[in-house]
């Protein structure tokens, strides 16, 4: 995937336009035998999956709660790919986000929630950035391969959940293995009545648009895009490659434990084994799937999302396995990244350039005899 995504440039438009619908038809046409294979018709099927979550507001307000971490990592990834550091880590860093918000929530239960939230988002931040740092300071000083560091350090973030649950923080009243429930000051609140759809929605929305804004339109971002595009160019021009490496690894992380701190805050309320349902992994398909633009990012959360809940729905109305919703997703990852290997090369360009002119021009004339 490295190779595939390095020297990545494309815009907004591209990755909106076509890089997004071409990927999920290829996707529905390559799982559609699975669906066939469940005993289902896979129109049938991608209905359930695509449109049905969409038709009412209870599921539509579904989609956006399952969506709120995944924008979150998606954020994360794509703002470490641009720059050329590739933290697979997200899952780890939501989780350590995640201890952090549950450590802190017990703690401001005397304070308003004006003071409390800003302090569960810190420490969360704080925690995410912490559990990067170590794979970060390892690639900028020894030049050791961030890929390997980052995701043999998700299932040990995931022991640590455990150990805590399993030791000193198990529920003293129920015995379970969960912490203890959080303040209630330090809850996000729901955004609307009689629905799960919290503050850690528009918390997502406004980090993805000024990680865009950065990006996009200042000095930093500038340095950022470069020292991904091209590490030596950037080198020549001035630009420190190390520094700019271990802020975006640190950001990333920071924007990764903040996930943590939204699912701890905004939908369980304390720290369980299963927060996390693969939410930093998801953050990667995301990240791929949207070009590693933030809009991108944020439409292919919403389809994420949506898709997640329609694998339920599906689930329960078809009978087929909930777990045909992974298989959709993996192979989602699998034809993005694969159709940006081919516009790497030029194939993909050259495909629907001669498309393009078949269309406006017309077919060729047939020439008599």
């Amino acid at each position: 995937m490295r190779e595939r995504l390095t020297g990545y440039t494309a815009g907004v438009s591209w990755a909106l336009v076509v890089l997004m619908p071409l990927s999920i038809l290829l996707t529905a046409l390559l799982t559609s035998p699975f669906i066939l294979a469940a005993g289902a018709s896979p129109l049938e099927g991608y209905h359930r999956y695509l449109v049905v979550p969409l038709s009412s507001t209870f599921t539509l307000l579904e989609v956006l709660v399952s969506s709120t971490p995944i924008l979150f990592t998606g954020a994360a990834v794509a703002l470490a790919f641009r720059a050329g550091y590739w933290n697979i880590g997200a899952e780890g860093q939501l989780l350590c986000g995640a201890i952090a918000a549950a450590w802190m929530g017990t703690l401001v239960g005397g304070l308003p929630a004006i003071a409390a939230l800003p302090l569960m988002i810190g420490a969360g931040a704080l925690a995410g950035a912490g559990w990067a740092l170590g794979p970060a300071l390892l690639r900028v000083k020894l030049g050791i391969d961030e890929v390997v560091t980052t995701l043999l350090l998700n299932p040990v973030a995931l022991l640590l959940v455990n150990a805590l649950l399993h030791g000193p923080w198990r529920d003293p009243v129920t015995g379970f293995p969960e912490s203890g429930r959080i303040a209630a000051s330090a809850q996000f609140p729901v955004l609307l009545e009689r629905s799960r759809l919290h503050l850690g929605f528009v918390i997502a929305l406004l980090i993805i648009a000024a990680t865009w804004f950065v990006l996009s339109r200042t000095s930093a971002g500038v340095k950022l895009r470069a020292a991904g595009l091209s590490p030596g160019a950037a080198r020549f021009a001035g630009v420190n490659i190390d520094r700019t490496l271990l802020r975006a690894a640190l950001v990333s992380g920071a924007i990764a434990g903040i996930a943590g701190v939204s699912e701890v805050a905004g939908t369980q309320f304390r720290l369980t084994g299963g927060l996390s349902s693969g939410f930093g992994y998801t953050g990667i398909v995301v990240a791929t799937l949207g070009g590693l633009t933030m809009p991108g990012v944020a439409l292919a959360g919403l389809l994420i999302g949506d898709l997640r809940v329609g694998a339920g729905a599906a689930a329960r109305t078809l009978g087929v396995p909930s777990q045909l919703g992974d298989i959709v997703q993996a192979t989602l990852l699998l034809v993005t990244v694969a159709l940006l290997a081919l516009r790497r090369y030029g194939v993909l360009d050259r495909f629907i350039g001669r498309l393009w002119r078949r269309r406006r021009d017309g077919p060729a004339p047939e020439v008599s005899a």
